[in-house]
């Protein structure tokens, strides 16, 4: 008992002092310049809200990983597949673009939907071997008859104005109502991915989710008439002024001006503060209700399976059921980040979703803040997306420092060429430190 309260007390001095730290770096970011700090609140505000969303990230891999012990490796997957939802959702419709096989793309999918539908009634409902033959056969048809209609209307969509759209467009809905549907998006392919996968041991599940989220990449990098492949879409809209637009307002420029700001400074600090807004009211929803459920008797159910399956089986526990909950609801709040980035972007660009970014500093977000912890890995994600923009920075002063006493010479070149790439060297020496000195985290579970 006495080591209980003793590990308790130590731990709740953590937070606080990881969150006056963050603060700290954040203020020193946008007052001081020098070769450590950019002096720019522009920036300063860039980093937090790239830092909100990667939070956002992390708690829905805290709780796939935390609550219930899911390795997802695919997480660059369901951020893709998130961010898709700002571009079908709020974006113009593109003319012609229905006409030239809008409906034939709909019968296709509605085809290729209820082959699957009735392949899986037809496995249930008739004798052995008859329902394999069955199966097959509708699978076949059902194939065929997909893409001959599916391979028409793609054609067609793909033609349509090739050079400026090419794709389907979106319903231009508001673009807020986008972030819901990216979450949906997510909660879908989840749903799909672990009714297979999640009968896998845990292993197989890490190379399964792993494969899954490279191909949901390679299909919105090829299927143009989804989001223009690499050709990109821009101009998504978004939910704060433009900057072009509030330069133009005089009593904006008059306000700027009591500041001592220039317009453009000023408009660029004033959306990235409503952005910053916009997040933090998600990201505190999202954390409050992590909280309820992690302490409700849902969330003491979901720790006593993730500690021991098969003691939670015999209590009488759907193992495999609650773990597929939990990887929906988990996936669901990635493919909410993933439509917040996209909406902060206007930029919907399939080549930038790097597994090493969207999966691995992921990752490493969750086990520095601590496992288990949703305020943990909150925090853990801000810090280390800060470290990870500024070593890019720091890198190459570090290493001029390091190489001033050295002759000049092919290692030193080398040395100094390698220095951009310290951001890696970063992660993996603050991901040993965490867990030499705190191997459950900053902010370990209770």
């Amino acid at each position: 008992m006495s080591n209980t309260r003793q590990h308790d007390a130590s731990s709740a001095w953590r937070a606080p002092v990881l969150i006056v730290v963050l603060i700290a770096l954040f203020v020193l970011e946008g007052t001081t310049r020098n070769a450590m700090f950019s002096g720019s609140w522009n920036t300063s505000l860039a980093i937090l809200n790239m830092g909100l969303i990667s939070a956002v990230m992390a708690l829905g891999v805290n709780m796939q990983w935390g609550y219930a012990g899911l390795f997802n490796a695919g997480v660059v997957g369901f951020v893709a597949i998130g961010g898709l939802a700002p571009v079908l959702i709020s974006t113009g419709p593109v003319a012609g673009a229905w006409g030239a096989g809008g409906p034939r793309l709909l019968l296709a999918l509605a085809v290729g939907l209820g082959a699957i539908a009735l392949a899986a009634v037809l496995w249930r409902r008739l004798m052995r071997p008859l329902n394999g033959v069955a199966v097959l056969v509708v699978i076949i048809a059902g194939f065929v008859i997909y893409r001959a209609l599916f391979d028409v209307a793609v054609t067609g969509i793909e033609a349509n104005n090739s050079a400026a759209a090419g794709n389907i467009g979106g319903l231009g809905l508001p673009v807020l109502l986008s972030w819901p549907v990216g979450a949906l998006f997510a909660a879908g392919a989840a749903w799909c991915i672990g009714k297979v996968a999640l009968g896998l041991r845990s292993d197989y599940l890490a190379i399964a989710t792993l494969g899954i989220g490279e191909i949901i990449v390679a299909v919105l990098r090829n299927e143009e008439w989804l989001a223009r492949g690499v050709k990109n879409v821009t101009g998504i809209p978004r939910p704060v002024p433009y900057e072009i637009d509030l330069q133009r307002d005089a009593g904006f420029v008059a306000k700027a001006a009591d500041f001592g700001l220039d317009p453009a400074t000023a408009s660029g600090i004033w959306v990235k503060l409503c952005y910053a807004g916009l997040f933090t009211l998600v990201l505190v929803a999202l954390l409050v209700l992590a909280q309820l459920a992690l302490n409700s008797p849902w969330g003491r159910m979901m720790r006593a399976i993730r500690d021991n399956e098969t003691a939670a089986e015999a209590m009488g526990k759907n193992v495999t059921r609650r773990h597929l909950q939990i990887f929906v609801i988990g996936s669901a709040v990635i493919g909410l980040g993933g439509a917040m980035m996209i909406t902060m972007d206007g930029l919907m660009s399939p080549n930038s979703y790097n597994p090493l970014r969207y999966t691995f500093v992921i990752w490493v977000m969750v086990i520095v803040g601590g496992s288990g912890n949703n305020l943990g890995s909150i925090l853990g994600a801000i810090l280390i997306w800060f470290i990870w923009i500024k070593a890019e920075v720091w890198g190459p002063e570090f290493m001029g420092f390091v190489t001033s006493f050295m002759s000049d010479g092919a290692l030193k070149s080398h040395l100094i060429g390698s220095a951009p790439h310290m951001r890696f060297v970063a992660m993996g020496l603050v991901l040993l430190l965490v867990l030499r000195f705190s191997p459950r985290g900053l902010l370990p579970e209770k």
